[in-house]
């Protein structure tokens, strides 16, 4: 028995497009042999038929001539017995009949048992008569249903025509004759060159077939193997699919862009599921650390009721109550982040002036600055630019970006803010002299929870403030990077398109 893998490649076979195709072109070509078989045969019985009646056209006429048939206008019975004798022995392929007027056989040379009819159509003899074009077919007496052709003379009696001498060309012997050579070896040997040229150009057909169809294998194989790896692993063609070729060009090509686009895709969704957990590996560790303290504080407080005096219960209260309100920035953050990354929030943007959006964050960062001794400066052009934003949005990165770059600043140092136009965008620049960014974190500082550098004074963030900036400017159209300055500290900048 065999197996039930070796049954589904023989079903798999069978239906695909290169198997489908070549039982189509059999289908095909055997149709086409048997039309052009019986084409054939027609025509050629048709061509034999006309060239036997122009060759004997005068035929029945020659023999009334020849052989003295009508003598002082009087049928010669004897002659014309001895006509049906001599042409029977000459030349058994006719066959003579003699019609009156209405057109029924007085006389023939058949053998009289074999012939069937009694009386013959009038229609194509007067036909003949006319000169009508070949080939014209008459009845033949020995059979009720054919027609075949003939040649025909009127015989005279006096003045009028007594009858027709009506000659049939190709009469039962010849029949005979013929089908003797159509069962003869050079009709097989003919019939044998048919098929083998019909052979040849079905193998040909076959080979076309496959040679056009290897692609289409290619590409369903690889198609199949995309899909048994749960559409995760693509494997890349030989060659390239050209999008301007013909359809099956264009099939692999605009296959290839979609399979690199899911495994992409996937490899995005894996990232994403990775960056998942260790989000809430992060949450879960950062969010420990404030709810222990405050939780510590306000058990030490229940605990030691009475025993603590009062300046030491409200140093204890403080701590908790700062502790609560680190934990309620960290879990607004990460809501509000998450709320980004689903895309809940979207920015409402309309156009507005940058520069005085820019004031604004920086006069509300005054006070803070000075708490640091940290000098806040900035650079406007002659011409601020309009930018289509959200308010909110914008000014949350800003408060951002300056607090961020104001916490690593060391006493006495410098935060520089520039605003310049470039194309179709507005470039925003928020500069510190700390000690700048190591370049292997350079890619990672917009990532949730990313605490490597060097924490600022307050310490103690979240690390969402990048990540919330980010989601933030990209909502709206711009971008947002970071770069080391050339004589120390950083720069964060971020673009937003114009008005």
């Amino acid at each position: 028995m065999r197996s039930g893998s070796s049954r589904d490649r023989e079903v798999h076979m069978f239906q695909s497009l290169y198997a489908r195709l070549s039982l189509a072109l059999i289908g095909l070509f055997l149709v086409i042999g048997l039309l052009y078989t019986l084409i054939t045969l027609v025509t050629t019985n048709r061509y034999m038929q006309e060239i036997t009646q122009h060759f004997n056209q005068d035929l029945a006429q020659r023999i009334v001539a020849d052989r003295r048939l009508v003598i002082d206008g009087e049928m010669n019975d004897l002659a014309l017995k001895k006509t049906f004798s001599d042409y029977m022995d000459i030349n058994p392929s006719i066959e003579i009949y003699l019609l009156d007027k209405q057109g029924t056989i007085l006389a023939f040379s058949a053998d009289a048992g074999k012939v069937k009819r009694k009386q013959v159509d009038l229609a194509p003899i007067e036909a003949f008569l006319r000169g009508e074009g070949f080939p014209l077919l008459g009845d033949d007496p020995r059979s009720h249903e054919r027609r075949k052709a003939f040649s025909v003379t009127e015989v005279p009696a006096g003045d009028m025509p007594a009858g027709y001498l009506y000659v049939v060309l190709r009469g039962e012997e010849y029949d005979n004759a013929e089908q003797a050579v159509l069962d003869s070896y050079a009709l097989r040997y003919s019939a044998g060159s048919v098929a083998v040229s019909m052979g040849f150009g079905l193998l040909t057909g076959l080979l076309l077939f496959h040679w056009l169809t290897r692609r289409l294998q290619r590409l369903s194989s690889v198609m199949t193997a995309f899909q048994q790896s749960g559409f995760t692993s693509h494997q890349q063609f030989p060659e390239r699919f050209d999008p301007g070729g013909d359809e099956v060009e264009r099939l692999g090509a605009a296959f290839e862009e979609m399979a690199q686009r899911i495994a992409d895709q996937w490899g995005q969704l894996k990232q994403q599921d990775k960056l998942r957990r260790e989000l809430v590996a992060q949450v879960s560790h950062d969010l420990r650390t404030p709810l222990a303290v405050l939780h510590g504080y306000l058990e030490t407080l229940h605990m030691e009721q009475g025993e603590r005096d009062g300046e030491s219960q409200q140093d204890y209260l403080s701590i908790a109550l700062k502790q609560s309100e680190r934990l309620k920035g960290m879990l607004e953050d990460l809501f509000e982040l998450a709320q980004l990354e689903a895309r809940e929030t979207k920015p409402v943007c309309e156009p507005m002036a940058l520069a005085e959006l820019v004031q604004d964050v920086i006069q509300k960062f005054q006070l803070p600055a000075q708490q640091h001794q940290v000098e806040v400066k900035w650079h406007l052009p002659q011409s601020p630019p309009q930018v289509k934003a959200d308010f909110a949005m914008t000014e949350r990165v800003l408060d951002n970006l300056i607090g961020n770059a104001i916490d690593h600043c060391e006493a006495g140092g410098r935060v520089t803010l520039n605003i310049s136009q470039q194309a179709d965008f507005a470039l925003v620049e928020v500069m510190d002299d700390g000690q700048g960014i190591d370049e292997a974190e350079l890619s990672h500082l917009f990532e949730p929870f990313f605490r490597k550098r060097k924490q600022g004074k307050e310490g103690g963030h979240a690390g969402l403030g990048l990540a919330i900036a980010r989601r933030m400017v990209e909502l709206q159209g711009g971008t947002i990077s970071a770069t080391n300055n050339p004589h120390g500290g950083a720069c964060f900048s971020f673009t937003l398109p114009l008005a």
